[in-house]
Formats: C-alpha cells, sequence, structure tokens
C-alpha cells in the first residue's frame, strides 16, 4: 500500500490492509482456516469483599486451523507503533492456553515466527511473508503431530 503512513493507522487497520492479505496470500483460506478475533476466556472472576467483577477477556486477534477444530497457530497484531514483535509474549500465552505449535506477530511490516516445537532453529525468526504449504512448518506437523500426508496441501 503506498501513499498511507502505517504509524497513522489502529490495529484493526493493520489487520484488515497487511495481516489478513498476507495470510490469504499464502494460501491460507478465509472461511475455513482463519478466524479473528476469537475469545479465549471470559476474563477472570474478581472478588472484592461483597464486590464481583470481570477482568478483561483474552481474545487472540487470529487463530489459523489446520482442520475444524485442529488449530495449528496464533497471530496477534500490533498498530505500527509497536515492533514487529511487541505481541510475541501476548499470543505465546494464547498459545498455550489452546495448545498450538506456532505463534506469529505483527505489525503489518513483518511477522515473527515463533516455533513451539523446537524443530526449527532460531526458534524464533522475522520472516517476511507467512508460511506456505512445501514450508518447513508443513515437515514439523507431519512429522510430529501425523496431521496429513506430504501430498495433502491443508492451506490449498
Amino acid at each position: 500500500m503506498t501513499g498511507i503512513d502505517k504509524k497513522t493507522l489502529s490495529e484493526r487497520d493493520i489487520c484488515t490492509k497487511y495481516i489478513t492479505p498476507a495470510i490469504e496470500q499464502a494460501g491460507w483460506n478465509r472461511l475455513t482456516q482463519i478466524r479473528e478475533e476469537v475469545n479465549l476466556t471470559k476474563g477472570r472472576v474478581i472478588v472484592s469483599g461483597s464486590t464481583v467483577r470481570r477482568a478483561k477477556r483474552q481474545r487472540a486477534d487470529y487463530i489459523l486451523y489446520y482442520k475444524p477444530n485442529i488449530p495449528i497457530a496464533v497471530v496477534e497484531a500490533k498498530d505500527n507503533t509497536h515492533s514487529v514483535g511487541d505481541g510475541m509474549q501476548q499470543a505465546l500465552s494464547y498459545a498455550a492456553l489452546i495448545d498450538v505449535p506456532f505463534v506469529f506477530s505483527s505489525n503489518g511490516d513483518a511477522f515473527l515466527q515463533h516455533d513451539k516445537t523446537g524443530q526449527n532453529k532460531p526458534i524464533e525468526k522475522e520472516i517476511q511473508n507467512f508460511f506456505t504449504s512445501g514450508s518447513e512448518s508443513d515437515i514439523i506437523l507431519i512429522g510430529l503431530f501425523g496431521l496429513f500426508e506430504p501430498s495433502d496441501k491443508p492451506w490449498v
């Protein structure tokens, strides 16, 4: 996108204009493999005397699915005033809740990928393009999780 100062865009604008298109361009199906703004918790209950309230709920910006009900990645978005990796700790906590092997953070400039399987070195690296079929992530999923055969391309 030219002519737009990314620093002035909101997190949602970054998602709409940069992150979602990058994920779709990598071959992920918007209808069957991408969910946005997914509520993970309702927020913990806080009791103070006779007052009860809920803390802020936890919501992932994106959860990517291999197949229905089989999540494989969390993507946390930040606006462009943050660095690419500023959302990683938040994304890692979400990934722990739903037990997914891949975690990403982005500010619209690039992605920071974290491989929780530990099969890739370095475990965390900045990537310009979102991972697609044929990537090292496919090989990890085949070997560790037995999710699909090499000829079965889940993101096509």
